[in-house]
């Protein structure tokens, strides 16, 4: 162990933030001179970013490329004294401190933090324990090290007694996981009763030492040398009481003595102590128990990992992670600030709902890595059975806790953020119903005592940050539903895809390539281009593909030695790296001019979408014929327009002879989609007004709302996603309910400002605006 140099004064001004180099094994303390070897890309890259100051921080698991989640939030403030090549570094230990955000995580860990000071108190207690320190470390050299070691002069050298117990943890030989505890142990008086204690290990150590070198030179006299060897070493196992080496009870009573254990749950695991005492070696019944309490004793009953939020830095982490999603951001930021000033309070459990590929999953993570949280997901999609959330019951052959008890003692924290995936996509089976089982998880006023059906002792859950996905939450039971706050995230407009593609996959593609995200140029208009060409979407997941295979295939230049320079990209070179165009320009819309066809706007799980109804007549006896596969609330639709259709023939210009003898026939394409809900209820009414009066719709108009019998126009869901995909499809006028004039604040400015809308409140108003001998003076309304 290096020597302590005891100039540890702290500089007059600090940075706010600082680079931050992981341990994966022990920790520095204060007072520490620490030489290290840096073989990780990022330890290498902070210590060049660092001048002179650096952040030490402890692991909790030796991982190769640690996250915030993965490190302790007390670490060390270091002052680099020595750089002796461009791999090692010498570090002198100056403070502790709590590290309360994390700004960037790439291509090094920063990290915002406050020095801590706690000093050694000014009472009798106190001035007590320093002296027996004094007076055991004294001891103990003398008996050890002897009077020339550094460990003697400690005492003359150092006067302040918290630094002088911080000196003695450093240069003891004690195991990493010791100097970890010293490390996060705040409390100056509980360190100085551990060292205390470890002395007197030391002590007891060598005596036990002398006492086995005096018992083998009296038992095995001038025997063969291997026999002393053999008789040293079972001597020392008697010494430490590691003799008998399959004592699993005496293990795992060592291991939950050590655990947190609420005080019902230790009076189980207590009754279950005695009651395995008294079960036969050989029974079956006493692996049960073992793998029981094994389990409970490696539950975080007490374990955290969530730092103190600096929530400006989490705002900031948030902002660099994902583009847009204000409402989101602005939820999690309200949820942890509920925590940190009410310690428990209880904040709204979040659902994100959306289409696919809008970055519902990926902001779970990212919210985990800004508050140093671990991060546990639990993919619920097609899952039918009740005990793979809640477990089974011990009693059964193979049992085990369920998906969130594992994912929770996987993460080895209570307070994780828990991810439950796709939570719309829950099924049911004759095992049970796995959706009535997330009914006490999400409940805030019961998920504190949540009990899984294997372990059968509660466990608080009130800690945790839950965040649940869906793309449908029709599928969703509504008390599931209500106990959770939903957040819609409708998709994005072409412009913020393009910031997308820029700001937050460019580099990532380019890594997953193994090329550097200079070594492909694209012409500005051509990420804007792929948009419009080959991806049809809410989301940006083709948009990444599509952009993916554009690296690739530098990757395949690249690893033949053919690339020299950048591979540059233009808009004619497209073809040739993504095949042809799935959607062209003309193709975006169609335009009809025939009487009878009208465009729609539906809200799908996928997004919003462009349909078109299309109406006509054959000679018959007035039946109405519907096909496209509609569901019975478009039927209803239909019958409902053809109603007030035919009721105001007069009013619409239609003649009593063009509704007679006919059948009427409504088409919804594409046949093969099933469709359903009352959004196409207007644009089924003005389909049947235009085939009897004869009067095509405007070009490049489309619609959406309910219809009722009277001709009022109700309200409908998902109009930013139906006015996404109508601003996607080249689409210009858009007619929509009054009652969702609010809903047009969540549209994108720059969406809204290509795109005119006519709120309605009657469908004499959508027939005056979208029926070409009557709409030119409407549709100049904006």
């Amino acid at each position: 162990m290096s020597e302590i140099r005891y100039d540890i004064r702290l500089p007059e001004t600090l940075p706010d933030v600082l680079p931050v180099i992981p341990l994966r094994k022990g920790a520095l303390l204060p007072g520490g001179v620490l030489p290290m070897t840096l073989t990780r890309a990022s330890s290498n890259a902070a210590a060049l970013a660092a001048r002179d100051l650096v952040l030490v921080a402890a692991q909790r698991e030796a991982v190769e490329t640690p996250h915030p989640s993965d490190l302790y939030p007390i670490a060390i403030l270091a002052r680099i004294v020595e750089r002796p090549n461009s791999q090692s570094l010498v570090v002198l230990g100056l403070a502790r401190v709590r590290l309360s955000g994390f700004p960037a995580t790439a291509p090094y860990l920063k990290a915002a933090f406050q020095v801590l000071k706690p000093g050694w108190p000014a009472n009798n207690e106190a001035a007590a324990l320093a002296a027996a320190i004094k007076q055991s470390l004294q001891e103990t050299t003398e008996r050890i090290w002897g009077p020339k070691s550094s460990m003697a002069s400690l005492p003359h050298r150092i006067s302040d007694p918290a630094l002088l117990v911080d000196a003695i943890a450093w240069l003891l030989e004690t195991s990493p996981d010791w100097k970890r505890q010293q490390l996060l142990n705040l409390d100056p008086l509980a360190r100085g009763q551990d060292i205390l204690q470890e002395l007197a290990r030391l002590q007891e150590v060598r005596d036990a030492q002398e006492s086995i070198q005096k018992k083998v030179k009296e038992e095995v006299g001038s025997q063969h040398r291997e026999a002393v060897l053999r008789h040293q070493l079972k001597a020392i196992q008697d010494e430490l009481g590691e003799g008998d080496k399959g004592d699993d009870l005496q293990r795992l009573r060592q291991k939950l003595a050590d655990a947190a254990l609420p005080e019902e749950v230790r009076e189980v695991v207590d009754r279950e102590l005695k009651r395995l005492e008294r079960i036969h070696a050989q029974s079956p019944e006493r692996s049960v128990a073992l793998d029981w309490l094994e389990w409970v004793a490696e539950m975080p009953w007490g374990a955290s990992s969530a730092v103190d939020v600096d929530l400006n830095a989490l705002e900031d982490a948030l902002k660099r992670s994902h583009h847009g999603l204000n409402d989101i951001k602005r939820q999690v930021l309200e949820h942890l600030a509920v925590r940190k000033l009410a310690g428990n309070g209880r904040a709204d459990v979040l659902l994100l709902h959306g289409p696919p590929g809008v970055g519902k999953t990926s902001i779970g993570q990212a919210i985990a890595d800004a508050t140093g949280r671990k991060l546990v997901r639990v993919a619920l999609g097609g899952v039918r059975d009740e005990s793979t959330l809640r477990g089974h019951r011990r009693t059964y052959i193979g049992a085990r806790p369920g998906r969130l008890v594992e994912g929770i003692r996987r993460a080895g924290t209570r307070d994780p953020v828990v991810l439950l995936d796709e939570i719309d996509k829950l099924g049911r089976g004759y095992q049970g119903d796995p959706a009535s089982a997330l009914l006490e998880i999400l409940d805030p006023e019961q998920n504190h005592a949540f009990t899984d059906h294997y372990l059968d002792v509660p466990f608080d859950l009130s800690h945790a940050l839950f965040i649940a996905t869906a793309n449908d939450l029709t599928t969703i039971p509504p008390p599931l539903l209500d106990r959770m706050e939903i957040l819609e995230i409708a998709g994005y407009s072409a412009e913020e895809k393009r910031v997308i593609a820029k700001d937050h996959l460019w580099e990532k593609l380019a890594r997953n390539a193994g090329l550097e995200p200079s070594d492909v140029e694209v012409d500005a208009d051509v990420v804007e281009d792929v948009i419009q060409g080959w991806t049809r979407e809410a989301g940006v997941r083709q948009l990444q593909r599509a952009l993916g295979r554009l690296f690739r295939a530098a990757a395949v230049k690249k690893a033949r030695g053919e690339l020299v320079a950048p591979l540059k990209i233009s808009r004619e070179d497209l073809t040739e790296f993504l095949g042809k165009r799935r959607l062209r320009p003309e193709e975006r819309h169609e335009e009809n001019s025939r009487p009878g066809v009208v465009t729609g706007l539906a809200w799908t799980p996928a997004g919003g979408d462009v349909l078109y109804v299309e109406a006509d007549v054959i000679p018959g006896k007035g039946n109405l014929i519907l096909t496209g596969q509609l569901g019975d609330v478009m039927k209803e639709s239909a019958r409902a327009a053809l109603t007030y259709v035919m009721s105001h023939r007069a009013s619409i210009g239609i003649s009593d002879q063009a509704a007679e003898g006919v059948d009427v026939h409504i088409h919804v394409p594409a046949g093969a989609v099933p469709k359903d809900g009352p959004s196409a209820g207007v644009t089924m009414f003005t389909a049947l007004a235009s085939l009897f009066s004869g009067r095509a719709v405007w070009p490049g108009l489309a619609m959406t709302g309910e219809a009722t019998l009277r001709g009022r126009v109700l309200p409908v869901g998902g109009i930013k996603s139906k006015v996404l995909a109508a601003h996607a499809r080249g689409i210009q006028v858009v007619i929509l309910p009054k009652a969702n004039a609010m809903d047009l604040e969540e549209v994108p400015e720059t969406v809204r400002s290509q795109m005119r809308f006519i709120l309605v409140e009657h469908m004499e108003e959508v027939l005056a605006a979208a029926l070409e001998t009557r709409g030119a003076a409407v549709l100049s309304v904006a």
